[in-house]
């Protein structure tokens, strides 16, 4: 377990169809504990926001390393409005130009592409997300439970006086875990009520993002998010990669673009032949501002 970032009081904050992340640089102010990160996310109480990424400290010419945490405070491997935010905050900044770059989080390379911004404040910022796969197995996958095409059933508590249900989902790595279930339809109540079912499943050791999929055309996927360490979201880069992903996997569509509708909006995600996987869409920027110095005084 790596130990929490110190960072400085100066953030920035921006949003992918309503998925947005505060970016700090890693300096010399109160160390990002679970606490503070609570704090900071909290929408009352702090600038809010669904995660927080930190620019770790080193020469301003070498490769930006990142990390992210929810607003739970827990670290995790990766995002990709996070990673396509933290790119606009980078190319603001003057670390990165209007070429692309890379970035290293999760312990992988990701490519980034941002464009802009237009005249209201949104960036188009491309991510190259690297190969996704489709674990079996551990760490993301507890042994023994993939069946045929990687595919996973789980049964979750019924309700009072119900039948146990059993929801059928494709496990997704996009250096993240998710979990992609698809239906004809879905409803608001199932979606409520499975997300965190199945997103803290026992199947799944380091728990998983869930994707509830439904694909209304040829060439597109519809999703509702439940995020792990957040809940219910609008948007999500790695969720969107899921899914079309496991639309592949599952024979719903071929290999190539599609576009991704979620409640905040539309991406596009490109999945080759090899299961390398591009995402694509905006970024708008919301402000920058600094926390107040007694922000974390009495925050454990």
């Amino acid at each position: 377990m790596r130990e929490s970032p110190r960072i400085g009081p100066a953030f920035f904050k921006a949003h992918g169809h309503g998925n947005d992340y505060l970016v700090f640089e890693e300096g010399g102010g109160p160390v990002l504990t679970a606490a503070l990160a609570q704090r900071i996310c909290d929408r009352h109480r702090g600038p809010g926001a669904d995660g927080i990424v930190v620019v770790e400290a080193g020469p301003r010419e070498a490769e930006p390393r990142l990390r992210m945490f929810n607003p739970d405070g827990g670290e995790f491997e990766r995002s990709g409005n996070g990673l396509r935010i933290a790119g606009v905050y980078l190319r603001r900044s003057g670390r990165a130009a209007d070429e692309p770059f890379s970035v290293v989080a999760g312990g992988g390379r990701v490519g980034l592409r941002v464009a802009g911004p237009d005249p209201r404040g949104v960036w188009d910022v491309r991510a190259d997300m690297g190969k996704v796969e489709f674990p079996a197995g551990p760490p993301f996958v507890r042994a023994g439970l993939a069946g045929e095409g990687g595919r996973v059933v789980l049964e979750v508590p019924p309700l009072q006086g119900g039948a146990v249900s059993r929801v059928e989902v494709v496990p997704v790595s996009v250096g993240n875990p998710h979990a992609v279930a698809f239906r004809d339809a879905w409803t608001p109540g199932q979606v409520a009520r499975y997300g965190p079912l199945l997103g803290t499943h026992e199947a799944f050791p380091r728990g998983a993002n869930v994707q509830f999929a439904e694909i209304p055309a040829g060439r597109e996927v519809a999703i509702r998010i439940w995020e792990r360490g957040v809940g219910p979201t609008t948007a999500s880069g790695t969720s969107a990669c899921a899914a079309v992903a496991a639309a592949v996997r599952r024979g719903y569509m071929e290999p190539g673009a599609a576009t991704v509708v979620m409640e905040g909006g539309a991406m596009e995600v490109e999945v080759a032949a090899d299961w390398a996987v591009r995402l694509r869409g905006p970024v708008e920027e919301v402000c920058g501002g600094e926390l107040a110095p007694g922000l974390a005084e009495g925050v454990p």
